[in-house]
């Protein structure tokens, strides 16, 4: 509880009732520093003028930072905070173990109808959402048209792999601050191998086999690597491991990058002259595909959540719901642009003619979240959900670790069959803890 206004000293014992109205219940919000939040805490004031009764109090950090942070919180019952900024990995796992608050009974002009289905299931456990969608993702290519003009380039419909390798070291001037392409190549789950993953997707490779088995020796897995390895050693900008998604949005809005592969939800700041240098010269395509289509584009969301611990889960719902609404995607359309808003979330954000006339990409983006299908992401079969995750308890640390090893493949650490022999051995370790193998 946060005191907001002093009481008078004489007859504080008969204060009776009236001592609740001189109280608001402070709730922490967890979140991650990219930019759709950051928006989200500048709107601070108006929440707290519409709910008095109130008051947020913000922990933002950096995605790696906040990932381990929650899950230590989450899995000890540690109660620090009220609302949890969780993704498509997180909420139906913790919402099996019973760790997150179910949000079956949302107010009714909350619209949870509204949601776009594959983002809705997402975040839902047995039917029931478990976390509600702040913005919603897929992944696409961004690359600079004036660029591409210069060098003669024009790009394919569905752009492949040994495309974009060839664009890249056509545009790439370092000399003039021009690194050909951008990838993540920060290590961790959900920083660079949320990228390798569909990229090893796309070159036909799967993390485990049908029983589970780690795949991650495997040629399909080499073959990846060591392109994406090669890709950035040759035309990437200096120190690519360092680079995650915050890190390339920014060289890319400055126009030090012809190419960046990353997540759709980039594409509202990208296209606002007032955040990005390269605005007037945007191009945008699909995520490039190798060996085959399946798991090129990855379906994830950003999403609010209310851990089971929380002392103040009403206060928390209330929040969530405003913070997730139609109501409040207008409120940033109107006072931010309408670039600016959330978006891979409602059927009304796509229906809206000031959203539509604003941002060109909204129609592609909305056709790469539909169809990006976390049942079927790999060209052999495999037993897991997820596109650019596996859908179990052990895959953050397993991602991590071999993000890792992947990270110290590009650095020169390590040669990409060092790399993957280790991460394949460690891999097999924590599935044999775990109890998947033998």
């Amino acid at each position: 509880m946060k005191l907001t206004r002093a009481l008078p000293l004489a007859g504080i014992a008969a204060v009776g009732a009236t001592a609740t109205a001189a109280y608001a219940e402070t709730i922490t919000v967890a979140t991650v520093n990219n930019n759709d939040m950051v928006i989200m805490q500048s709107l601070t004031d108006e929440f707290e003028a519409a709910h008095p009764d109130i008051e947020l109090d913000w922990v933002i950090l950096e995605e790696n930072v906040l990932r381990q942070r929650l899950t230590t919180d989450i899995a000890t019952d540690g109660g620090q905070f009220d609302v949890m900024t969780i993704g498509t990995y997180e909420a139906p796992i913790w919402a099996e173990r019973g760790w997150l608050v179910p949000l079956n009974d949302l107010p009714e002009d909350y619209r949870a109808d509204d949601l776009l289905k594959p983002v809705r299931d997402g975040l839902s456990h047995n039917g029931t959402l478990h976390a509600l969608p702040f913005y919603g993702e897929s992944s696409m290519m961004f690359y600079r048209k004036d660029l591409f003009e210069q060098a003669g380039i024009e790009v394919s419909k569905q752009p492949t792999w040994e495309e974009v390798r060839d664009w890249a070291s056509r545009v790439h001037d370092p000399d003039n601050g021009v690194a050909g392409i951008c990838l993540r190549g920060k290590p961790g789950w959900g920083e660079n191998m949320a990228f390798v993953s569909t990229l090893v997707n796309t070159f036909g490779g799967r993390w485990f086999d049908e029983e589970w088995n780690p795949q991650i020796n495997s040629p399909a897995w080499q073959e990846a690597i060591q392109f994406y390895v090669d890709l950035l050693n040759d035309y990437g900008p200096a120190g690519a491991s360092s680079n995650g998604f915050n890190e390339n949005l920014a060289l890319f809005s400055r126009g030090n990058c012809g190419i960046w592969v990353d997540a759709t939800s980039a594409a509202g700041k990208l296209y606002n002259p007032g955040e990005s240098s390269v605005a007037d010269q945007l191009g945008f395509a699909p995520a490039p595909i190798a060996e085959t289509p399946k798991g090129s584009h990855w379906l994830w969301s950003w999403a609010l959540a209310i851990p089971s611990s929380s002392e103040k889960p009403e206060a928390a719902k209330t929040f969530i719901s405003w913070a997730t609404s139609q109501e409040y995607i207008e409120l940033v359309g109107e006072t931010q642009g309408w670039t600016s808003v959330p978006p891979g979330t409602r059927e009304s954000t796509y229906a809206n003619e000031n959203y539509q006339r604003e941002a060109p990409f909204a129609d592609f983006v909305l056709h790469a979240i539909r169809n990006a299908d976390p049942t079927d992401s790999t060209l052999e079969p495999s037993p897991y959900m997820g596109v650019q995750f596996v859908g179990i308890p052990e895959f953050q640390s397993i991602g991590t670790q071999v993000g890792q090893m992947v990270a110290s493949a590009l650095t020169g650490d390590s040669t990409v069959e060092q790399a993957l022999q280790s991460a394949q051995r460690a891999t097999e370790r924590t599935m044999q803890r775990a109890g998947y193998l033998d």
